[in-house]
């Protein structure tokens, strides 16, 4: 039985075409994955990411608990704010990235992949010491995503709540978005600014309704995974997966910025510090085809007559129309310009190793 949100039964109305993701049932477009990417960039789209995971930390030993089994530094954040972190493996293979969200020092939530819940969940109670509750609230809270270079504008119809000086990655709690508690946060997985809506699922179809009238105007409209995926891929921002698995490092996935090697011991940090200073065998890399042919996932590559990895999440990029993918590959190879060569219907097809991200926000 597929799982699915609290936005389901309005789907139809909005022309969705609906597929499998992961065990749940959701839109991977409305009008269309072109359209939808274009109005992201341009204008605003609201998604729907209820399926998404969100777990409460609390107690005592909440913060001890959450340094011990992330890699960030939660001591960095203050109240109001959240950060990027991962889990990962003694090996440092990768259980899952997430954010953590800090309301006081002994309460925390953590949002976690949809396809991730259970298995993280497991992890973490299989770690827990001290006086630490877990809760897991994934069903207790709808999330509305809110993206595009007029998200703001449009939020600031709807709520008094102080979102223009709303830094990114920080939140408000408890605030009214036309008459609805809201937990408000600006992070987003589109390279665009936005905002992500938390609110209790009896709320999510009159404000998902309330936005898509006040955005109107401004050309917001519904969007699906489909475009979700070629937004976050075009700001090469990692989908778990494909970049990152129980056997990619963040390291490997270029994310050594989310992993603190000097805050303390950390579950992963032995193998994480040896990969850093041996120097890691793979790297992730952008790649652009110099011939004709779109990167696919799993498509193999290779250099000098060998294969040298292969393509994690690969193609035709809407907004500039180059064909790029993102590649896991020997280190050897990693140097921008280096010509690689991507095995497409038995064909080995000339690219090249290219800067990242493919898009960056104007």
């Amino acid at each position: 039985m597929l799982k699915r949100t609290p936005l389901f039964p309005i789907y139809a109305e909005y022309g969705a075409r609906i597929i499998d993701f992961g065990g749940w049932e959701l839109p991977v477009q409305f009008t269309g994955i072109q359209k939808e990417h274009d109005a992201v960039r341009g204008q605003a789209g609201l998604f729907d990411v209820s399926h998404m995971g969100e777990v409460r930390i609390q107690g005592p030993d909440a913060f001890a608990f959450l340094q011990r089994v992330t890699t960030n530094d939660v001591s960095k954040l203050v109240e109001g704010q959240c950060q990027y972190s991962l889990l990962c493996y003694p090996n440092g293979g990768v259980v899952d990235d997430l954010l953590v969200y800090k309301y006081c020092d002994d309460d925390y939530m953590l949002v976690i992949n949809a396809s991730n819940i259970e298995k993280d969940i497991a992890w973490l109670q299989q770690h827990l010491t001290g006086q630490v509750q877990l809760s897991d609230i994934s069903d207790e809270t709808a999330l509305l995503a809110l993206q595009g270079p007029k998200a703001l504008h449009i939020l600031a119809t709807l709520t008094d709540a102080p979102i223009h000086t709303l830094k990114t990655f920080h939140f408000l709690s408890d605030v009214k978005v036309a008459g609805i508690t809201t937990l408000l946060s600006r992070t987003g997985y589109t390279g665009e600014d936005g905002f992500e809506l938390y609110v209790d699922p009896k709320d999510a179809i009159t404000l998902w309704r309330t936005l898509l009238e006040a955005g109107e105007e401004h050309g917001l409209i519904p969007t699906g995974l489909g475009a979700r995926d070629t937004l976050r891929f075009e700001a090469r921002l990692p989908l778990y997966g494909q970049e990152l698995s129980s056997e990619i490092s963040p390291l490997e996935a270029g994310l050594s910025f989310f992993v603190k090697l000097d805050k303390g011991d950390f579950i992963g940090r032995d193998a994480l510090l040896e990969q850093k200073t041996n120097g890691v065998p793979r790297k992730l890399v952008g790649i652009e085809m110099q011939e004709r042919g779109i990167p696919r996932p799993h498509y193999a590559v290779y250099a000098e007559g060998k294969q040298i990895g292969e393509v994690t999440t690969g193609t035709q990029s809407p907004t500039y129309k180059t064909n790029v993918g993102l590649a896991l590959i020997d280190a050897a190879y990693s140097a921008l310009g280096t010509e690689v060569f991507v095995e497409i219907r038995g064909a080995q097809v000339k690219a090249s190793v290219v800067t990242t991200p493919f898009h960056k926000k104007k």
